[in-house]
């Protein structure tokens, strides 16, 4: 992954407001980045979904640009765009993992296209309507796939979940930070099932990722009085964007106004490199060439 690189609280630790967003994007147009399309094209997101730290961020920052970006990326950056798109979903259909991410993100997608053929002539689009529908076609033809992904049963007599003592399984349950993976996983055996309805393991979720004035405001009590802190949380997440966690994202140095991966590091010649490095969340990472 070649050295570019803002996470939740981007709120900014860019300075403040859109004033701060212009500086940090007129320091990115000198060194090449002046469009979404070309940030994108610079950086290597292809090798960055094979680092299972990069995937997560990666995927958001495709469902962050199929939502509201995909017209302002060039012929070029859409090409790139759906090519890194069809490595995903290989690489989910090959390992059998992150399927349920991967179809919210061709969802949203798949919804974007539907509205730019029909609005055809009332939004401009790079390319010929033609190659927009295949890709519509491509879409769908993924979904079917996933759809039909099916996890092979184990053989032998290897150790299973089943096996594991309790506290064990609880703990795994603690480490999940989605209601619906908890959910899913609470599905696989009844000890699991049991465990995965603990009133307290979703009221640890929700003080996770909502403040105490958001969960406070939507609370969902049982006929007896008490918090379903398990509706609360799914309530919640109608309303709020969950807290955004991942292994690896991108950071901004302001001394020598470049992109790069936390992880990979960046050899800065600032006296105190550290002060210099800003984290780019997906939805930041948008933003900054939005003006």
């Amino acid at each position: 992954m070649k050295k570019y690189s803002v996470t939740k609280n981007m709120g900014l630790h860019l300075k403040k407001g859109k004033r701060a967003i212009l500086e940090t994007t007129q320091m990115l147009n000198r060194h090449g980045y002046c469009t979404l399309g070309e940030a994108f094209n610079r950086l290597d997101f292809s090798s960055a979904i094979q680092d299972v730290r990069r995937f997560n961020y990666v995927v958001k920052l495709l469902q962050l640009i199929a939502k509201s970006q995909l017209t302002s990326l060039s012929g070029v950056a859409q090409k790139n765009y759906f090519n890194i798109l069809d490595k995903i979903v290989q690489k989910v259909l090959h390992d059998q993992q992150n399927p349920r991410l991967i179809k919210g993100l061709l969802h949203d997608l798949g919804s974007t296209l539907c509205v730019l053929i029909r609005g055809v002539g009332k939004s401009v689009l790079v390319g010929n309507i033609n190659v927009w529908v295949c890709r519509l076609e491509t879409v769908l033809a993924w979904q079917q796939q996933l759809q039909n992904l099916q996890m092979p049963q184990q053989v032998g007599h290897s150790l299973t979940l089943s096996d594991l003592p309790l506290h064990t399984l609880n703990s795994i349950l603690y480490r999940l930070s989605d209601g619906w993976d908890i959910v899913t996983l609470g599905q696989v055996t009844p000890a699991l099932r049991m465990l995965s309805e603990d009133r307290r393991l979703w009221k640890a979720l929700c003080q996770y990722h909502f403040a105490e004035k958001q969960f406070c405001r939507h609370l969902i009590l049982s006929e007896n009085g008490h918090i379903e802190w398990k509706l609360t949380y799914f309530a919640l997440q109608k309303c709020y964007p969950p807290r955004e966690q991942y292994g690896d994202t991108l950071h901004f140095c302001r001394h020598c106004s470049i992109l790069f991966w936390k992880d990979s590091g960046h050899p800065c010649t600032a006296t105190d490199p550290d002060s210099c490095f800003l984290p780019v969340s997906p939805q930041h990472f948008i933003d900054l060439f939005k003006f």
